[in-house]
C-alpha cells in the first residue's frame, strides 16, 4: 500500500506547498506505509484537446509525461495533492493533469482510494478555495477524502508551522483510513450518486464511448 504525493507548485524546492505535502507524507510513512513523491511541474503534460479518444479506446494519443503520473495515481492506495491558490483555483499544471483524466472520472477509477488535499495562499483563508475544490474533484473521481490542510502565508510563519503539524497528523489518519478501509457515510452517498450519474452518461453515449461502455459492462458482471 503506497501513498503518492503530488506537488503542483512551480516553485520547486522553495515551494511552501511542498512543505505541507511532505509533512503529510511524513505522517503516512511514520504510520508504516510506503510513500512516493512527484513534482508535477517537472513533467511535460499537454493540454486536453477533447478529442474523445480515451472514451473510445481507454488511451490518450498524446505522447508526453501524462501516463508516467497517471499510472502512479491509479496504482496508489492514497493520494496527497497540493497546489497554491492561483486566482481562486489550482495551478495551471494541476488543472492540465486533471483535465486529461476525464476517462478516469467517467469510469470512477479512483474508487476505493483515499485522498488528502493541501493548499497554500497569499491571502487569509484563501487556501480553502483550493482544498474545497480538490475535495470535490477527488469525490468526482470516486475517492474518499480523508481531510484537507492549508496555510495562508499572510498569517505569518507560525501559521505554516501549525499547518505542518496538522499535515503530519492528517498523514497518520490517512494511513489508518487505508489500512482499515474506513467508510465515510456522508461521502458514500455522494460517491454512489456520482457512480450512477456517470454510468448513465456513458450508457447514453455507448456508441461513441465504446471503451467506457465496455468497462461498465464488465464491472456489472464482476459484481
Amino acid at each position: 500500500m503506497k501513498v503518492l504525493g503530488i506537488n503542483a507548485s512551480p516553485h520547486g524546492a522553495k515551494s511552501l506547498t511542498l512543505k505541507l505535502v511532505k509533512a503529510v507524507l511524513g505522517g503516512v510513512q511514520a504510520s508504516g506505509l510506503d510513500v512516493e513523491f512527484v513534482d508535477l511541474c517537472a513533467l511535460k503534460i499537454e493540454y486536453c484537446n477533447a478529442c474523445g479518444v480515451c472514451y473510445k479506446t481507454g488511451n490518450c494519443p498524446r505522447a508526453d509525461d501524462f501516463y508516467f503520473i497517471y499510472e502512479k495515481m491509479l496504482g496508489a492506495a492514497g493520494l496527497v495533492i497540493g497546489s497554491p491558490n492561483y486566482i481562486r483555483s489550482v495551478s495551471a499544471q494541476l488543472k492540465t493533469l486533471l483535465d486529461r483524466m476525464a476517462d478516469a472520472i467517467h469510469c470512477q477509477l479512483l474508487t476505493g482510494k483515499y485522498s488528502v488535499n493541501v493548499a497554500t495562499s497569499g491571502g487569509l483563508g484563501k487556501d480553502l478555495q483550493v482544498t474545497e475544490y480538490l475535495s470535490e474533484v477527488m469525490l468526482s473521481f470516486g475517492a474518499f477524502v480523508t481531510g484537507s490542510v492549508g496555510a495562508s502565508i499572510a498569517a505569518g510563519p507560525e501559521a505554516l508551522a501549525e499547518a505542518e503539524k496538522k499535515a503530519f497528523h492528517l498523514g497518520e489518519v490517512l494511513a489508518e483510513d487505508i489500512k482499515k478501509g474506513k467508510k465515510y457515510p456522508d461521502q458514500e452517498l455522494i460517491l454512489e450518486e456520482n457512480r450512477k450519474y456517470f454510468q448513465n452518461l456513458v450508457r447514453m453515449n455507448k456508441d461513441e464511448w465504446v471503451h467506457e461502455y465496455e468497462y461498465w459492462k464488465s464491472a456489472a458482471k464482476a459484481s
